[in-house]
């Protein structure tokens, strides 16, 4: 799907702004038309509904609720196709259109569209969009639906996430008309490699001739044919080369521009761009590398979560957020747990900033407890969930997405699933080749695992191109004790290298809750000390070992969560406070980051690591 963007040939227009909202009770249908009486709130849109009004049963409904809008469309409009688009809506959209059913759509993080050339008319149009947020066993990310009973009180309808972040959903990110000619580009998919040479493939509907032109990061076109091959199901493709190619890279995030032009049989020609570098990454003896030089990983997990927009599309946000990460020195980040939105990508892209791009396949285990922490009784995960098509889906549709950002350097598949139980193999497998099959980079795959999946129980490691270990010894075991956590630590990343000898090895998740202001002399628990020292002491771990590839801390910023006693207002991990203000932890990693380059032998070799070591992983 192609982003939009005003072309000579498109029209954006922008249906962002205050909608009307109400909830639907539990069993009422809408048929398309609004009741006479009904009463309804302004809403932002993009945001989530969430905290936007006063009341605990407001921000904690469960089930539909209803934004409408009207938008207008004038006979120039009509002259092309005309598009709606969504580019997310939370969990489960159901779309009508001047009182009929337009369509639907299961997915609360990726982008869809539907044709209403045919379904509009000149003058004002009726837009109604049903909003779903309850997740359970079918849905990325699952939860469970309670019905509790209460003496003397009406039942009480509870949607508990198997998630350790809250269940903010709506109308997230923006929504616009675009227009397209009557033929017209449908995808683009562009790969350019270090030596200059370049691939693309576009999907078009309708009958036409194409052109393709290349523009350097300086504007200049260095690249035009119109030679193209078309495969049996009418995709076109080609290649070609560019001399003296600019790489891409976190130094020098050069972007190039392939512009297609596509004309068709009425002489009405779609334009589009696509932005693309010309960059490799690919996995060498347990390293990883960009364009043949070894890379660290140096970042955060984070979320898009901030005060009363949840988890709403923000822009200044986004920006903000790039700016703290490399003042702190941090290279990359993971889209935790759910891909991002468009704009952050292609902001990554811009600013040279590395991502692991996520599916949202979060609480894929049934031992997550309402809250979404451990705690529940595991309930044969991989027969009792029911999400393995919608991952198909999910996944697919969020490699066509991101496929062309050079700043994607890596997917991951899950977070923290029950990679220890059996039938996580037979359940992963299939993806993991579906996405490398989907990617034309055939960049690494991963499936991010947490501390109950050992190196002698993971199921999945062998899938997986880069491990990306999510533990928190020092805080949710070990707690106080970090001599012995490092040590812990250090053991068992041991015990994977010594199973996966050739995979590089990444921390996906490490870190401390830790209340802003608070103060110890001696460190202790949720002090701001405590969450310095926790960084520094898995920093010495990381530095011993030369197949380490990355540390991710959790989390980049404090965020919000389901109430729940281990939580005070939400997850205090953050570097940085809900707000984006520096705890001691971020001057901490800012020295670390910004003077420090891994101490890892450049030819790769993690003997050193592995050396003279004994103990019962070495039976793997």
């Amino acid at each position: 799907m192609i982003y939009p963007k005003i072309t000579k040939s498109r029209m954006v227009f922008d249906l962002n702004g205050i909608w009307d909202f109400r909830f639907l009770e539990e069993g009422e249908e809408y048929g398309g038309k609004n009741q006479e009486g009904e009463e309804f709130l302004p809403m932002p849109v993009p945001s989530s509904y969430n905290d936007i009004y006063p009341g605990r049963d407001f921000a904690d409904h469960v089930g539909n609720m209803l934004y409408t809008r009207t938008f207008t469309v004038t006979g120039e409009m009509l002259k092309n196709r005309l598009f709606l688009r969504f580019a997310s809506v939370t969990h489960y959209a159901e779309v009508w259109l001047n009182g009929s059913l337009l369509g639907e759509h299961k997915g609360g993080f990726l982008p869809f569209a539907f044709e209403i050339t045919k379904a509009v008319h000149p003058g004002e149009n009726d837009l109604a969009v049903v909003v779903n947020n309850i997740v359970d066993y079918t849905t990325l990310p699952t939860g469970s639906i309670v019905r509790r009973k209460f003496p003397g009180l009406e039942d009480e309808v509870q949607n508990f996430p198997h998630f350790d972040f809250y269940n903010y959903s709506g109308i997230m990110r923006p929504v616009c008309l675009y227009t397209t000619p009557s033929a017209y580009l449908e995808d683009i998919s562009v790969y350019g490699k270090m030596d200059g040479s370049f691939y693309w493939k576009i999907k078009e509907r309708g009958e036409g001739s194409l052109q393709i032109r290349i523009k350097n990061p300086q504007g200049q076109e260095v690249y035009t044919s119109e030679k193209f091959r078309t495969d049996a199901s009418g995709v076109l493709s080609g290649e070609g080369r560019v001399e003296n190619v600019q790489l891409w890279d976190c130094k020098h995030p050069w972007l190039y521009q392939l512009e297609a032009v596509f004309a068709g049989e009425d002489r009405n020609a779609d334009v589009c761009q696509e932005s693309f570098g010309f960059r490799e990454v690919h996995i060498r003896s347990c390293r990883l590398y960009l364009n043949g030089e070894p890379v660290y990983l140096k970042g955060f997990g984070k979320h898009e979560d901030s005060p009363v927009r949840g988890r709403g599309f923000d822009l200044v946000y986004a920006v903000k957020d790039i700016a703290l990460l490399k003042w702190t020195g941090a290279n990359s980040f993971r889209t935790s747990h759910y891909p991002y939105a468009e704009e952050m990508l292609q902001l990554c892209d811009r600013e040279g900033i590395l991502l692991i791009d996520e599916a949202p396949a979060v609480g894929l285990h049934t031992g997550f407890s309402a809250t979404g922490m451990l705690g529940g009784t595991p309930k044969n995960t991989w027969e009792t969930l029911k999400t393995a098509e919608h991952h198909r889906e999910v996944l697919k549709d969020m490699v066509e997405r991101d496929k062309n950002h050079p700043s994607v350097i890596a997917w991951s598949v899950a977070n923290e699933p029950a990679s220890e139980e059996e039938g996580a193999r037979e359940y992963f497998s299939p993806l993991v080749d579906l996405v490398k099959e989907l990617d034309p980079q055939k960049r690494p795959v991963t499936i991010v695992t947490y501390e109950g999946s050992s190196p002698e129980s993971c199921k999945v490691a062998e899938l997986c191109d880069i491990l990306v270990l999510n533990r928190y010894r020092g805080w949710y075991d070990t707690e106080g004790n970090l001599k012995g956590a490092a040590a812990l630590l250090r053991d068992e990343l041991e015990r994977f290298h010594l199973r996966c000898p050739d995979k590089p090895i990444m921390l996906g998740e490490y870190g401390a809750d830790t209340i802003a202001g608070f103060h110890d002399v001696n460190a202790r628990l949720f002090s701001e000390e405590y969450q310095a020292e926790f960084i520094k002491a898995y920093g010495e771990v990381f530095d011993a070992l030369p197949y380490i590839t990355g540390e991710h801390i959790w989390n980049f910023a404090d965020f919000a969560t389901a109430e729940n006693i281990r939580r005070v207002d939400g997850n205090k991990k953050g570097v940085f406070t809900r707000d984006r203000k520096p705890k001691l932890a971020a001057h901490v990693l800012r020295e670390r980051w910004k003077g420090q380059e891994k101490g890892q032998n450049d030819d790769g070799d993690c003997s050193i690591g592995c050396r003279n070591f004994k103990h019962a992983g070495d039976s793997l």
